[in-house]
Parts: structure tokens; sequence; C-alpha cells
């Protein structure tokens, strides 16, 4: 079965500028590391440091090359990043690495917990008015999550809360702190409510 290991491997070697012997006489070697230059390379480094929570400095250049590509339209901007990807040649090597481009071109940048927590807000059509976040993750940060070759673990964003008592989104690192405070704000509220004396929804969360 095909996992984050195998994307490692067939990327590393994309990447890696290895001279492949001559299997029959007067055959050239190829070194991989003169063709993979400018974007092409940094396409293929960016998928991989997509593909895991852990971004370390070495990522730096591809991460900033692919957020760098934006358009005046959300689509247009996701296409383009996702063209940017597809000049990685291994992006083509199976229908799991061309799935996991699109993958990574729909969910990369928006679905940490302050892209969902401006994404999945809505205004109340009610006499409360205010606003609610909603604590359904969207399809393309399930998929993007989800695939094979990408490994978040523990990484992804929690939801503290409920969205009609102010829940938000939190990084998991946060979980912790952010609940209890939660929690503690929300006892308070209800308790000045109990007292008559306000304030109503909307002073829980962000």
């Amino acid at each position: 079965m095909r996992t984050l290991r195998h994307l490692l491997l067939l990327l590393a070697v994309a990447l890696t500028p290895v001279a492949t012997p001559a299997y029959s006489a007067g055959a050239p070697s190829v070194n991989v590391g003169d063709v993979l230059e400018g974007d092409k390379r940094l396409a293929c480094e960016a998928i991989l440091c997509l593909s895991s929570g852990s971004r370390p400095s070495e990522c730096t250049p591809s991460l900033s090359r692919y957020f760098g590509i934006n358009m005046k339209k959300l689509s247009d901007t996701l296409e383009a990043r996702r063209d940017f990807l597809s000049l990685c040649p291994a992006s083509e090597d199976s229908k799991e690495m061309s799935d996991l481009v699109r993958a990574i071109s729909q969910g990369a940048g928006r679905c940490d917990a302050a892209a969902l927590n401006i994404a999945l807000r809505s205004w109340r059509g009610n006499d409360e008015g205010g606003s609610i976040i909603s604590n359904k993750r969207p399809g393309y940060c399930n998929v993007y999550a989800s695939h094979e070759y990408t490994a978040f673990d523990d990484g992804l964003p929690l939801y503290v809360g409920t969205p009609d008592e102010g829940g938000f989104w939190v990084e998991p690192r946060d979980y912790e702190r952010e609940l209890a405070k939660y929690e503690k704000e929300l006892a308070e509220r209800k308790e000045r409510e109990q007292n008559g004396k306000g304030p109503g929804f909307g002073m829980v969360g962000n």
C-alpha cells in the first residue's frame, strides 16, 4: 500500500542530484539535479512540505513561492497553485499523486484555526444577531488531511465549545488552555444571565 513513506522516497529521488548508472554501452547517465531547477524543484519541495504538519526552515523558499501565488478570485488562486505544483514531474507519477496535488491546492493554507474561524463564520439572521462559527470541518480539509500521502497526526485544529455558545477553532497545542478559558467565561456569563445582569450571546470565544 502506498503511504507517505512512498511519497518521501519518490520526491527524494526527484530532488537529489544523483547520476544514474549507464545500463548499456555508450548510454549517457542522467543527473536529475540538472533537470529539476527553478519552479520545477520548488514545486516538488512544496508538495513534500505541504504533505506534513512539520515545516522545517528548508521549506521556506518553496512555501513562499507557493503562497505567493494570489489572484483576484479565490478559484483562480487555487487553480494557479495547482498548476504550479503540477510542474513537479512526480505529480504525474500516479493517480494518487495527481489527487494529492489537487488536495494540497484546495486545502493548504485554508485549514488552520485562523482560516477556519474566518471561512466558517456566518451571521445570525434572528433577533440575537451576532455570528456563529460552524464546527463542521470543510470537505476540502478532510480530503487534504486524510490523503494517504499526507501526515498531520494530531496537528489538525480542534473545535472549542458549540456554535450556539460562541464556539471556535483552535490549534491543538492551545486546546486545553482555550477550553478552560471558554468554560470559565461561559459559566460566568450564564450566571450573570440568571441574575438578570446580562450580557447575552457573543461574549464567549473569538
